[in-house]
């Protein structure tokens, strides 16, 4: 069964002529024991639908259904309230009380919820050893590293066991190196603990780090949903290949297609590549994986010879710019175990990962 379910959800910002709409029909479902991305540019309604499922939010039209209750349906104009929706929500800025400790601000739904203090302190206690924060309980916010007041937050969420927890954008206030961190600590205790969790982020990786299923936003619509490998390696639209990668983009002229298989000219020089989406015009765009250009010192098939431009160390590889000095300009990133000497080199684009839409 699912734990959440959304149906042609609508909502708009402001009302009438001046309507602005937010999201444009979005339908979506989270199983138990499942993770979900809401992945997305800014202004795609991916916090918008997060907050409407909290309750935060009102939409216009459709239904919200957590497990079997329904908590919303624009019909008949229902809308139950937040707090009795009984959801775990972390916010961004994780929103804890300066003035209360790291127990009282996890204890504080419960206390909302008139539990006897015994069984406050009992489940208390036990979700901050859960999260590693056993011995911080008597600590205030201010005492804490950005990891642990982060983890507070999720304490406070789960301490009364939802059936599913909201995340929005959990760990963008952490630095780099803890954010890659956090990501596997959450990834880890997400699966531990058997939670169903929706998760608002604007980051491709850490959506694919993280979650069973990722929905791309685009617009207030849902561009395409999937595995994290799926939305990786098959993009149905260009959308979404150039949102979940980095990615180079050639100005490439359709010669023929028989299926998915396309001839390309670009800038003279005849390539095979692979078509996806529906596109059939001779101006299709024409993009590949920065990690899967192959450079070559000596001639090699199915590629392009460009000058060697600048190479960049970043620390595993180095990312070297390769640029046309001619015709119309071509620009190829491509990564490199070694330091590339000057000079012209061919770049070899796989025809399976030389997509066209």
């Amino acid at each position: 069964m699912n734990e959440l379910s959304v149906n042609e959800l609508h909502l708009d910002y402001g009302s009438g002529a001046h309507a602005n709409p937010i999201l444009k029909g979005v339908s979506m479902h989270l199983q138990k024991g499942e993770v979900v991305a809401l992945l997305g540019p800014s202004g795609s309604g991916k916090t918008t639908l997060l907050r409407a499922v909290a309750g935060l939010e009102s939409p216009k039209l459709g239904t919200i259904d957590i497990g079997d209750r329904r908590v919303f349906e624009g019909e008949r104009g229902f809308e139950m309230p937040a707090e009795q929706r009984n959801l775990g929500l972390v916010f961004q800025s994780y929103a804890l009380w300066p003035h209360k400790t790291v127990f009282d601000n996890v204890a504080y739904g419960l206390k909302l919820r008139k539990m006897g203090a015994a069984d406050i302190a009992e489940r208390v206690n036990e979700v901050l050893k859960q999260l590693g924060l056993g011995h911080l309980g008597e600590r205030f916010p201010h005492q804490l590293s950005g990891g642990q007041q982060q983890r507070v937050a999720i304490a406070r969420a789960l301490v009364y066991n939802p059936p599913v927890i909201l995340l929005d954008e959990p760990l963008s206030n952490l630095d780099a190196k803890l954010r890659e961190e956090a990501r596997a600590f959450l990834r880890e205790l997400i699966v531990r603990l058997g939670l169903s969790a929706l998760m608002v982020t604007h980051d491709q990786a850490e959506a694919m780090a993280i979650s069973d299923r990722i929905l791309l936003l685009n617009n207030g619509r849902i561009e395409q949903q999937g595995t994290p490998q799926s939305m990786y390696e098959t993009p149905d639209t260009l959308f979404t290949a150039e949102f979940m990668g980095s990615n180079n983009r050639l100005p490439g002229r359709i010669v023929q297609r028989n299926g998915s298989r396309v001839q390309l000219d670009v800038n003279g020089a005849t390539l095979q590549a692979t078509a996806r989406g529906a596109s059939t015009s001779a101006e299709g765009a024409t993009i590949i994986r920065v990690e899967e250009v192959r450079v070559s010192a000596t001639p090699v098939e199915n590629a392009i010879e460009l000058p060697l431009l600048t190479c960049m160390y970043l620390g595993d590889r180095f990312e070297c710019l390769f640029k046309s000095e001619s015709g119309p300009e071509i620009s190829l990133r491509a990564h490199s175990r070694y330091k590339l000497e000057p000079g012209r080199y061919w770049l070899q684009l796989p025809a399976d990962k030389l997509w066209v839409f």
